[in-house]
């Protein structure tokens, strides 16, 4: 630090009034610059070759070098008082609006800055260093893409630690038009107010004769010269955009084409939302425009993506970081890559922000992207007659749920999507809201659409949120209406229906001559450790599909051992997910003196179970879609989702179904349409080798069958896997033991 200073400092070091000697240089080099402008004519030579930046540094030096010296006093050494009474940064201001000598602006950031961060003094309490540090927040803000962005996101960077430090600061700061505006009207003295700053008066520096500082010589040279050849500050800077402070400079910056100057003025936005004093994050909800301007440019940036955007394109850049928003260039772009890397960037930008912010911050941020994005301008073109637009914004929606992370934003999204009223639907019901919406877009005319929906809902249950559960299925299955009453209740799943008894079993599928590889057989009396149950619920789901309708034997495939440990895995995080919710270990007990009354399964699952009822006629995408949807479903461990979709033994009341029920309607509709398909093994085993990739794809009769016909074996395992990691010897249990090396195998 004292390289450039030398021997001047040094003699000032050994001298007898030290402080004294350190003024003179101080001043001296104030005197040098303000004779630069007295005496230069040539307007075009850059600041950076004169010598205005060789005599900052050494001011900046000698104020560094004067506070070490003073270490402990507390109190402003005569150079810092030199520069607050004469309003030097006012004056450097100035000269930078006017970019006088070309790249002045530059040399006052830069400055301002160092002076900022290595002078540890409070400063900012200076109304004299306050008012300039508005004015060059706003000089900053009206040229975007400038030449000083560098400079710009140092000095934000700066102020923005400062206020961590002093998160009181964060008030001041963000109202400087305001107290500037009280300077004017009042002519209060240099420091601010005792009522707004936050250190006593002896701590802040109070000028009540600005002109009678210390002076060397009298009146500094040439001082009348000097400031008439100064631009008049009513050239713009007090005239600047009414709101542009510290918020709208970093969001300025956050735009740069720079992805470093963007990226580091991101950091310092979320420094700014994460200060911790609760007075300074209400204002900073309640009293600047920060929710709304970050907003307004997460629905600028959507606006400015593609009318139509094709799902896939879309699931390519899923997970974009707003650290780093660009897609790996290796890639295949496509049109709109670029702003939709953009738009999904800043939107993981925004969620990080909720996720750090000040809980003030966090809801004020979070209902104002809910606002202004999902309702404003998602929703009219989810309910858009348009399939392509149904289709763009369901997939957006999409990939924006599977980047959310924050509590706040998830509780947002969540009464978006589904509302806020949890009361179980009826049969009748036909609520004219999005969910519905939403729901009818499951069983869509368009497959696109209904498969982007149902990736829309399987993304929704996977998140964090007790309600979205509740919402789609639990509040319709509270009660246990779809459970026959008048009878007792069957211990370890024993005197249940034999599935002979299902109403969807017809005559012309028992008479058919084929039949399940295993006629499933009233549910034997389980052990005490509930072994025997869970292997009868297991076989019922692996000898549910018979065995002309079996192909993965034929490919040495090991059963459904690769499906127990995934499941296995899935069920443990589901687990863990949902454990805080206090869901009950067992069944609600059954009232048989309780009137039956109608059971409705809800419209999100009879639309599934729709869907799965026609699993033969549908395209194999959408099929995966389905079955990967109740897949999800029946991981969670709440023990009556567990009884109505994985329990084959349930006595279910007159005129209800549940997912076993559905798949044994679709197995009676195979094994009478096998007979109308000639070779139908062959063509089977054909088509399943097609879809793994081992022979090439050709176009062949019931095609669309013979594939819904290996989804539905590979689903059957999927539940029968399901049901056992979850191991009930009378209900659902979280606490699991490892899944056994081999499968379950199915008894003769």
């Amino acid at each position: 630090m004292l390289s450039r200073l030398g021997a001047l400092l040094q003699e000032a070091v050994g001298a007898r009034e030290p402080s004294i000697d350190l003024l003179q240089a101080f001043v001296e080099h104030w005197k040098g610059i303000t004779h630069y402008y007295i005496e230069s004519t040539d307007e075009n030579t850059p600041a950076k070759k004169t010598d205005i930046p060789w005599r900052l540094k050494q001011m900046l030096d000698i104020l560094v070098y004067e506070e070490k010296q003073q270490a402990g006093a507390g109190e402003a050494g005569p150079c810092l008082e030199y520069l607050l009474q004469h309003k030097i940064l006012e004056t450097l201001c100035t000269l930078g609006k006017a970019e006088y000598p070309p790249g002045m602006r530059q040399q006052v950031f830069q400055f301002f800055s160092k002076v900022l961060a290595q002078v540890q003094h409070p400063l900012l309490h200076y109304l004299s260093v306050h008012r300039p540090v508005q004015k060059l927040l706003r000089l900053g803000g009206t040229v975007p893409g400038s030449l000083t962005e560098k400079e710009e996101v140092q000095f934000t960077s700066v102020l923005c630690s400062k206020i961590q430090q002093d998160p009181e600061l964060l008030t001041y700061i963000l109202e400087g038009k305001k107290i500037i505006s009280r300077k004017k009207a009042s002519r209060e003295p240099t420091a601010l107010p005792k009522e707004t700053a936050s250190h006593s008066d002896k701590d802040c520096y109070h000028n009540s004769a600005p002109d009678r500082g210390p002076q060397i010589d009298g009146e500094p040279y040439g001082a009348q010269a000097f400031n008439s050849r100064l631009p008049s500050e009513t050239e713009g800077l007090d005239g600047g955009p009414g709101d542009s402070n510290l918020i709208t400079s970093l969001l300025g910056l956050c735009k740069s084409k720079k992805s470093r100057v963007a990226l580091k003025a991101q950091e310092n936005l979320l420094l700014l939302v994460s200060v911790a004093s609760p007075a300074a994050a209400t204002y900073l909800a309640q009293s600047t425009p920060c929710c709304i301007a970050i907003t307004e440019h997460l629905c600028q940036l959507y606006h400015s993506l593609p009318a139509f955007l094709d799902p896939a394109d879309i699931a390519t850049l899923e997970g974009i970081s707003w650290r780093l928003p660009s897609a790996p260039s290796d890639e295949a772009s496509f049109p709109g890559k670029e702003a939709l890397a953009a738009f999904l960037g800043w939107f993981d930008y925004c969620d990080h922000l909720i996720t750090e912010a000040h809980a003030v911050v966090a809801d004020a941020l979070a209902k104002a992207v809910a606002e202004k994005l999902l309702v404003e301008t998602l929703q009219p073109r989810l309910l858009h007659v348009s399939e392509q637009s149904i289709l763009t914004s369901t997939a957006l929606l999409t990939a924006m749920l599977r980047q959310l992370r924050s509590p706040a934003m998830l509780q947002e999204a969540v009464a978006f999507f589904l509302g806020t009223d949890h009361q179980p639907t009826a049969a009748k019901d036909s609520p004219h809201t999005l969910c519905a919406h939403l729901i009818a877009h499951c069983d869509h005319l368009s497959d696109e659409i209904s498969i982007a929906t149902l990736r829309l809902f399987e993304e929704l249950l996977q998140k964090p949120h007790e309600q979205a559960v509740h919402r789609l299925v639990l509040c319709n299955l509270e009660g246990r209406l779809y459970v026959a009453r008048g009878s007792p209740e069957p211990e370890s799943y024993e005197d249940t229906l034999d599935l002979e008894e299902d109403p969807y079993f017809t005559d012309s599928f028992l008479d058919s001559g084929l039949q399940p590889s295993t006629r499933p057989r009233q549910a034997p009396i389980a052990s005490s450790d509930g072994k025997t149950a869970v292997t009868e619920i297991v076989n019922s789901f692996l000898c549910l599909v018979p065995e002309e309708a079996k192909t993965s034997a034929f490919l040495e495939e090991t059963g459904y051992d690769t499906y127990v440990h995934d499941a296995y895995g899935l069920f443990q995080e589901c687990s863990s997910r949902v454990a805080s919710w206090g869901w009950p270990l067992g069944l609600a007990p059954l009232d048989p003196h309780e009137p039956e009354r109608p059971f409705f399964e809800g419209h999100f699952l009879q639309v599934l179970f729709d869907r799965m009822a026609r699993i033969l006629d549908q395209p194999y995408s959408l099929n995966l879609q389905v079955t990967s949807v109740l897949s999800r479903l029946a991981l969670f461990p709440h023990p009556h989702i567990h009884e109505y979709l994985l329990d084959p033994y349930i006595n279910l009341a007159p005129g209800c179904r549940s997912l076993f029920s559905v798949l044994v309607r679709v197995i009676g509709d195979l094994m009478q349409r096998i007979q109308r398909v000639p070779q139908f093994p062959g063509k089977l085993l054909l088509v399943r080798k097609q879809l793994m990739g081992q022979v090439p794809g050709e176009q062949l009769d019931h095609q669309t069958l013979l594939q819904g016909v290996v989804v539905l074996e590979e689903f059957c395992k999927e539940l029968a896997a399901i049901a056992f990691v979850k191991c009930p010897p009378h209900g659902p249990q979280l606490n699991l033991s490892p899944p056994p090396e081999g499968p379950v195998q199915p008894e003769a």
